[in-house]
């Protein structure tokens, strides 16, 4: 065998380098018909069956809150409460000095009782003057004036017993009930003082019903009517819902805001919410148009700003003829509304269909996927 010579050996080491590197090129490369399908998770599309929903917020006020005045003037007696009592219909807030009215009260009685006597007289006199008139006595236009004196006496008892309750009903109004059941939330006189009709004493607020304002935007007018669900979350209250319905809708813009009135009625046992606090609403609207509901985790969002999906066919047919498995296939959807980990989306989509909601981020059209999920 013949030995290489010295400059043989130097070509040798010189070119193996690149001959190594030249058969790594030629190697057969992986394809991606070889490569493992992508391990995705998937949901059902179904019909979406909730309508669009929004949230606003607004201020709890009670549905009655009255300032109460006292119904004479006079001065003031006794305070029977304090701010923060609960009261009852009828209960004694507030009592007046009624010492100057019992004598006018006792006055229009005495005037009662003598305009009692005055007409018993009166019909003795008639009386008597018809039994003379009969045998021709008297003349008749003396039976005539004593019956019209009569009919005076009478009027005149009538008006002194009207005098008589107007008084004693004047008398009744030194003391100042509650009009309704509730809290007093304030207030505004103690005794001594000399208090006028139409000068509030008391502030009485009734916890049992309270109401939501809200500002809503003149466009939802249409769109809230009675089918509509409402769900009230007071701050005062935590997470808790509360249930509500629509009170009012008030058809008058803010001109300044283009906003209306809406006020809600809320049902709250046990009279926990507190009237001034803050609040919002949950209003769920009836869906106006059919859509299909998909898991929010199923949207991607593109470069345009628009959504897309990707749906899970299976591999036979199409461009992926003789697949082994199931493949892939991106469309687009347009996004209708949300309501929590759902969203409605319109588009080439039916009910039914598998779409992938894990394992999507990465994934192109036509690639091969192993579904675990129905």
């Amino acid at each position: 065998m013949t030995t290489p010579t010295g400059a043989m050996a130097a070509t040798i080491r010189l070119f193996l380098p690149a001959l190594l590197l030249l058969a790594a090129c030629g190697a057969p490369e992986e394809t991606g018909d070889d490569a493992a399908p992508a391990r995705v998770e998937v949901a059902v599309v179904e019909p979406a069956g909730f309508g669009e929903r929004f949230v606003l917020t607004g201020t709890l006020t009670a549905e009655r809150h009255a300032q109460l005045s006292p119904r004479v003037d006079g001065l003031v007696a006794r305070v029977h409460v304090d701010a923060g009592d609960r009261v009852e219909t009828g209960q004694a807030l507030v009592e007046l000095d009624p010492a100057v009215g019992r004598q006018a009260l006792a006055r229009a009685r005495a005037q009662v009782t003598q305009a009692e006597a005055a007409a018993r007289e009166a019909e003795r006199l008639f009386a008597e003057a018809r039994r003379l008139s009969e045998g021709q006595y008297i003349a008749a236009s003396q039976v005539d004036a004593r019956e019209s004196e009569l009919g005076l006496a009478r009027a005149a008892l009538q008006s002194a017993r009207a005098g008589a309750r107007e008084q004693a009903e004047l008398v009744e109004r030194h003391v100042l009930p509650a009009p309704f059941d509730g809290v007093v939330a304030e207030k505004l006189t103690e005794a001594g003082e000399w208090v006028q009709r139409g000068t509030p004493v008391l502030s009485l607020v009734a916890t049992d019903r309270v109401r939501l304002d809200l500002r809503v935007p003149q466009e939802r007018f249409a769109q809230l009517d009675d089918d509509a669900e409402v769900r009230v979350y007071a701050d005062t209250l935590g997470d808790e819902p509360l249930p509500a319905r629509i009170g009012a809708r008030v058809p008058v813009t803010d001109p300044a805001a283009r906003t209306f009135l809406l006020r809600l009625l809320v049902e709250q046992p046990g009279g926990r919410l507190l009237p001034g606090a803050s609040a919002r609403a949950e209003i769920d609207l009836p869906a106006d148009a059919p859509a299909l509901a998909v898991s929010r985790d199923a949207l991607l969002r593109q470069p345009d700003g628009g959504h897309s999906l990707f749906v899970v066919e299976a591999g036979a047919g199409g461009d992926d003829a003789g697949a082994a498995g199931p493949v892939v296939r991106q469309r687009s959807v347009r996004v209708l509304r949300e309501r929590g980990d759902l969203v409605a989306v319109s588009g080439d989509l039916q009910p039914g269909e598998r779409v992938v909601v894990r394992g999507n981020e990465a994934l192109e059209d036509g690639q091969p996927v192993a579904v675990a999920g129905p």
